[in-house]
Parts: C-alpha cells; sequence; structure tokens
C-alpha cells in the first residue's frame, strides 16, 4: 500500500514539474531576441519532448497509455497548451516562422549527409571533427540546429510516424501571425499555399544539387572512365539545361495560375520533369560503367568516394523532386514533408558517422585488394599429384632458405644494438631471406593462408550450382591437403638442418653456434604455458596484413598504369631497348605484389616487436619456422640433457599451437575481409558441410595426397 501511494507521488510530482517547464518554456518564447537566444529555446523544447515519464494527467496521458513513440503523447500536450493559450501560440508561431527565416536550409536540404571535401581523407577528418566538436547554436546552418534538436538517430523514426492531426496542428503554427492589437490572424502566405516557402528553397536546392552533380559527372576522373566520350551526350552535361526547362516551367505555372485551378501541375511541367528524371536514371547507370572500370583497371578511394557522394546527390535530388511536386500538387499536404524531414534527419547523423563513411568507401578497394590476393591464392593450391610433389619441393627449399635466416638472427641478437638497431636489422634479415624465397619460387606455409583465404571466398559465389559446389568443395580439400603439406616441407628442413648444423659446428670446431644458457631460455620462451598462444595470435595478424598491403599495391601500380609508364618511358627504352622495356614492366606488374608482400612481412616481424616493447607492450614474434630453427639449434646445443625436463615437451607442444594459430588467424581475418568485400547472400550452412563431408567421406585420403591430374579431380 506504501509503495503505491509512494509510486502515485512521484509520478504526481514529475508530472507538476514537467507541466511547469513547458509552461515556463512556452510564455519565454520571443520572436525578437538574438538567433542564438531563440535556437536555444527550441532546443530547450526539444530536450522536453525527448524526456520520459508522463507529462500530465489529463487528456495527452490518457491518450496513449503506452505510447510507441513517446514524443507524440509530449507534442500533442505541447499542441493542446498552445490551444488553451492564445498568446503563447502567436510567440511560438512567429517564434518558429523567425527561425526559420534567419537560418540557412539549403545547407540542410543539400548538403546534410554528403561530406562537403571532395576527397575521401577530407571528409574523414571533418567527421573525426564533428564528432569531438559539437555545433554552436547561433551558427545559421539549419543542417547544425537539427544536429542539437534531433541528437539521436531514432527521431527521424517518430517524426516520419507523425500522425496526421499532429501534422496539421504544426503546419498551423506557420501560418500564423499577430496583427497590432494582439489577435492571431493568418500568416504572410495565403492559406492555400502555407508551404510557398519551401517550395522556393526546395527548387533552390534541386538547383544546387543538379549542379553539383554535373559539375562532378564531367570532371577528369569521372569523366575519362566512362564509355562514352562524346561530351554533349553524357546526361551529366544535359542535366543543367533540364533542370532549367523545370524552372521556367514552374514559373510559367505559378504565373498562369491566377487563369485557372490552383495546385495543379500542368502537363509541360510533368514533361520536363519527367526528362530529368530520366537524366538522373542514365546518371546513375553511368556510374555504373565506371564502376566496373575501376574494377578491372584498379580503385581508387578518391574517385569510389566521389562516385557515393555523387549516387547519394541523386537520390537526394528524386526525394526533393518528389516532395517539392507534392508540394506543387497538394499545397496543404504535410505528410510528404514529414517524410522528407525524416530522411533528412537520418542524413544528417550519417553524414557525422566515422564507421559509414568507411563502410561504403571501402567496400570496393576490399574487394579489389581480396580480389587480386585470390588470382595469387590459386597458385597456393595443388589439385593434382604434380602440384603437390612441386608444393612439398618449394616448401622443402624454403625451409632450406630459412636456415640461414634463423643464424643470422642469431648473430643480429648476439651484438647486442639497441633494440630499435636490432629490429630493422632483424626484419631486414626476414625481408631478404621471404624475397629470396620468392624469386626463386620457393614457398612459406604461414604465408599462403592469408592469399588462399581470399581464393575460396571467390569461389563462393559459384555455390548455388551444383559445378559451383563441387568447385568450392575440391578448393576447401586442396587448400587443407596442400597447407599440411607446405608446412611439413618447411619443418622438415628447418628443424633437421639447424639441428644438424649445430652438431657439425660442435664435433668439427668445438664451438657452439649459442651458449646453453641461452638455448634454455629459447625452449622455455616457446613453452605453450607461457605467452606463446597470444603472441603466435599477433603473428597472425602481422601475416594477413602483409597480403593486404600485397593486394593494395597491386591495385595502386594497375590504378596507375604504371606498366604502359615503364613500357614507353624514354630512359628505360634507352638504357634497355624497347623489348627490353617491356619486359621490365612485365616483370614489374607480375613481381610487385609478392615483393610488397615479403617485404612488409619481414620488416614487420622484425620491427613491430621493438617498436610495441618501446611502447611497454611486451611482444615477441612467434613464428612456427623460426621456432622449429631455433628449437633444433638448442637442442644440439644441449644434447641429452634437453630431454630431462619436461620443458622441452612444453614448447614443442606450443610450436604446434603455434604453427595452428598463425594459419588460423591469418587465413580467418583474410576470409571474412573476402566475405565482407563483396555483396554476397547467406549461404546454407548445412548444405555446405554436407557436400563437403560427403567428398570427404568418399574420397578420405585426398586430404592427405591427391589425384595423379586435376581432371580426375574433377571426375571424383
Amino acid at each position: 500500500m506504501f509503495t503505491s501511494i509512494a509510486k502515485f507521488w512521484r509520478k504526481w510530482r514529475d508530472a507538476l514539474s514537467t507541466g511547469r517547464q513547458i509552461d515556463a518554456l512556452l510564455a519565454h518564447a520571443d520572436p525578437q531576441a538574438e538567433l542564438a537566444a531563440r535556437n536555444e529555446w527550441l532546443i530547450e523544447i526539444s530536450h522536453w519532448l525527448h524526456r520520459g515519464g508522463a507529462v500530465a494527467s489529463g487528456e495527452a496521458a490518457q491518450q496513449d497509455q503506452v505510447p510507441k513513440y513517446p514524443p507524440h503523447v509530449r507534442l500533442r500536450y505541447l499542441l493542446q497548451l498552445l490551444d488553451r493559450n492564445p498568446e503563447w501560440k502567436v510567440r511560438v508561431a512567429l517564434t518558429l516562422q523567425s527561425i526559420l527565416r534567419d537560418m540557412d536550409a539549403m545547407a540542410l536540404l543539400c548538403d546534410s549527409g554528403m561530406p562537403a571535401h571532395s576527397g575521401f581523407t577530407g571528409a574523414l577528418l571533418e567527421r573525426l571533427q564533428d564528432s569531438l566538436i559539437p555545433p554552436a547554436p547561433n551558427s545559421r546552418d539549419l543542417s547544425s540546429l537539427f544536429s542539437l534538436i534531433f541528437p539521436s538517430a531514432e527521431d527521424a523514426q517518430w517524426v516520419a510516424a507523425l500522425p496526421r492531426e499532429l501534422l496539421e496542428k504544426l503546419s498551423e503554427l506557420f501560418a500564423y501571425r499577430a496583427s497590432t492589437q494582439g489577435e492571431v490572424i493568418a500568416a504572410e502566405a495565403p492559406p492555400s499555399r502555407p508551404y510557398a516557402r519551401l517550395s522556393l528553397e526546395l527548387q533552390g536546392a534541386l538547383h544546387n544539387l543538379i549542379g553539383q552533380i554535373g559539375s562532378t559527372g564531367l570532371s577528369k576522373a569521372i569523366r575519362t572512365r566512362l564509355s562514352e566520350q562524346r561530351l554533349d551526350a553524357l546526361p551529366f552535361y544535359k542535366l543543367p539545361r533540364a533542370m532549367l526547362a523545370v524552372e521556367t516551367a514552374a514559373e510559367r505555372d505559378v504565373e498562369a495560375e491566377a487563369q485557372r485551378q490552383p495546385h495543379r501541375i500542368s502537363q509541360t511541367l510533368l514533361q520536363e520533369v519527367n526528362y530529368l528524371r530520366a537524366l538522373l536514371d542514365e546518371c546513375v547507370r553511368s556510374l555504373r560503367d565506371v564502376h566496373a572500370h575501376l574494377d578491372e583497371n584498379g580503385v581508387s578511394i578518391d574517385i569510389v568516394f566521389q562516385l557515393e557522394r555523387m549516387r547519394a546527390r541523386i537520390t537526394r535530388t528524386e526525394r526533393l523532386l518528389e516532395a517539392w511536386l507534392a508540394i506543387r500538387q497538394h499545397g496543404d499536404s504535410a505528410q510528404p514533408i514529414a517524410s522528407l524531414f525524416a530522411d533528412l534527419i537520418a542524413a544528417n547523423h550519417a553524414s557525422h558517422s566515422v564507421g559509414s563513411l568507411i563502410r561504403s568507401n571501402f567496400s570496393l578497394l576490399a574487394r579489389k585488394v581480396v580480389d587480386r590476393s585470390a588470382q595469387d591464392g590459386e597458385h597456393y593450391v595443388a589439385y593434382d599429384r604434380k602440384n603437390y610433389l612441386h608444393m612439398l619441393w618449394a616448401a622443402f627449399g624454403g625451409g632450406l632458405v630459412m636456415v640461414a635466416a634463423v643464424y643470422i638472427k642469431f648473430f643480429i641478437f648476439s651484438l647486442h644494438m639497441h633494440p630499435m638497431v636490432e629490429g630493422f636489422f632483424a626484419g631486414f634479415n626476414y625481408a631478404m631471406a621471404f624475397l629470396l624465397m620468392h624469386f626463386l619460387h620457393f614457398t612459406l606455409a604461414t604465408k599462403q593462408p592469408a592469399m588462399t583465404a581470399p581464393m575460396l571466398a571467390q569461389k563462393l559465389d559459384g555455390i548455388g550450382t551444383p559445378q559451383g559446389m563441387d568447385d568450392f568443395v575440391q578448393a576447401v580439400v586442396a587448400l587443407i591437403r596442400t597447407q599440411a603439406a607446405a608446412i611439413f616441407g618447411n619443418l622438415v628442413a628447418v628443424f633437421p638442418l639447424c639441428l644438424a648444423l649445430q652438431l657439425i659446428a660442435h664435433y668439427l670446431f668445438g664451438v657452439n653456434l649459442m651458449n646453453p644458457d641461452k638455448a634454455h631460455a629459447i625452449i622455455h620462451s616457446f613453452s605453450l604455458l607461457g605467452a606463446t598462444p597470444v603472441w603466435a595470435a599477433m603473428t597472425g595478424v602481422l601475416l594477413w596484413a602483409s597480403s593486404l598491403l600485397a593486394g593494395w599495391a597491386d591495385n595502386w601500380f594497375v590504378l596507375h598504369r604504371l606498366r604502359d609508364v615503364f613500357s614507353y618511358n624514354r630512359r628505360l627504352r634507352f638504357v634497355l631497348g624497347e623489348r627490353g622495356a617491356v619486359r621490365f614492366a612485365n616483370f614489374s606488374q607480375r613481381n610487385v605484389a609478392g615483393v610488397i608482400a615479403n617485404f612488409s612481412l619481414g620488416m614487420m616481424l622484425g620491427l613491430v616487436p621493438a617498436i610495441l616493447t618501446a611502447f611497454a607492450l611486451p611482444y615477441e614474434v612467434r613464428h612456427v619456422t623460426v621456432a622449429a630453427g631455433s628449437i633444433g639449434t638448442s637442442i644440439g646445443v644441449l644434447g641429452r640433457a634437453a630431454f630431462a625436463s619436461p620443458e622441452i615437451w612444453w614448447s614443442l607442444a606450443g610450436t604446434a599451437v603455434m604453427a595452428m594459430l598463425n594459419v588460423a588467424i591469418s587465413f580467418t581475418l583474410a576470409f571474412q575481409m573476402a566475405l565482407r568485400a563483396r555483396p554476397m547472400q547467406r549461404r546454407a550452412r548445412r548444405e555446405i558441410n554436407h557436400a563437403l563431408w560427403r567428398y570427404i567421406l568418399t574420397n578420405p585420403l585426398q586430404l592427405v595426397f591427391p589425384v595423379r591430374s586435376k581432371v580426375a579431380a574433377d571426375a571424383a
């Protein structure tokens, strides 16, 4: 009983305080105040609308006991207060009209949701700045006032869902003014055209947007990538004239409105509007041509940004054109206006989102990067026996190169240089080893997952057909088999050879390549009980990052047409000859991705630990081939004493986990990025799993050893 009384008292107290607050706000409306004061008053009204709880124990509270949109209830209550107090209504109406008169609506109609900068970097910095610095209330930009009035993106929902009666009452507020005696009379605009000012604002915004779309479409970055080369045949060239024809037809309708029925659109205006819409559709098709050109010849973030902004402007133009026609045809209709402003609220919030900018502009670049990696990934999958044996040999050769890299690393660390210098030389050592593998056509097992994952994701596009499903299943089985062969080939070369070199050095020269204390420390550092799993996962991230840089470099090479630049370079032709310059250009195009991937991976393996350690973030590289060579050398130094304690077994277990994490993390990151980079529908996992397990149970030996040829694999 006492609990119920307390709840009732709190509700009554909150309702009373809320009623007093809105009474004070409405009574203090001042159309003669400074713009900042009027804007602050409107912001306070907005905050009151967003508050929770009941507004009063009256009609407004009874109509919606559990309202879906509480601002609707509060807005209804506010309008009821104004109806009961005509003096307040006049002051509120004039204040709202003065705010709209003094604000610049062009920015809201044209630029909300559209970054002002012409490049991606400028837009990113602009959004970061907007997220940290809120707009000032004395700004004349109506989009800034919208950000303060509608602080949440969810506001667009309740604005779009406003009931018709509330919209009509809100419209009345913009059609009132006071006489000298304080009476309420009609607004300056005629009653039949309460949205005449908004109609002019929309027409000016359409003119502005059409000009921006046309100028961007005729820019060099867009025009040179269109299939149509004639300037006068481009839709971007025709847009300004079409908009001018629409404005001319609209002016004639206004002049002739007195002699005919009002709010009827003439046939001429409809024809001009339809022609303008047809041109906008042609502009959208031209944007698809530019996207196709980029997909074939390399992607630029700035060009993609301009395309996405132009697409958004075309959509905004069609939306404003729809609202403008609705106002001209139905002068007293408030529903299209509410729907338009709801879209503007959502767009205004999206224009401040850094995440939406990155997602919308990086999707095409991500797809291009992973598609480049997918082309290289085909070389790392062995479908038949011949390629499988070749992969084993390439992996064995890669292991031989890593033996030299391991011992050079021991020599660098023995010099006890500054950690950053030591990291640089260690990274350079790894980079040279990886580049040597690349040009000798050897392979490193841990590099394969980041390159093969995009290839596997690319094959997901065709699993809707039986042949596509078979190709995907065979690719998965071949990938597992090839990855196991690569790891086996690397370890078979690294571990025994490092052990053998240490034993030979001790037997022939009586020296150890490291002291016993260092050998014990190495074995202990790779233990499964320490930080090895975490650092191995971080190393997998570096392996994936190197493949990402490789795809970016390949895309950059193609985008800037460096193959043609090298082929026709006068100095290269003078030194190498015409054919030599072409061969050098082809060689550069074939190897740019591999060189960047291997060099960047090597430098990251050396420098990232030194950089993180300098910032008190301890990290050591945990790469399976380097670890296997280090353990082999340590066992050669310690001899049988290495097996006297369980530490060696924990170290071997840590190395096994290291191999799995190196492969799994880099593969997962690359595969997920490849999936996000393509607009693909969700596939049924049961069908994929069923087909995969059926193939494995039918051909279990193919997980270990392939069939003789690719044709036999397809037949199986």
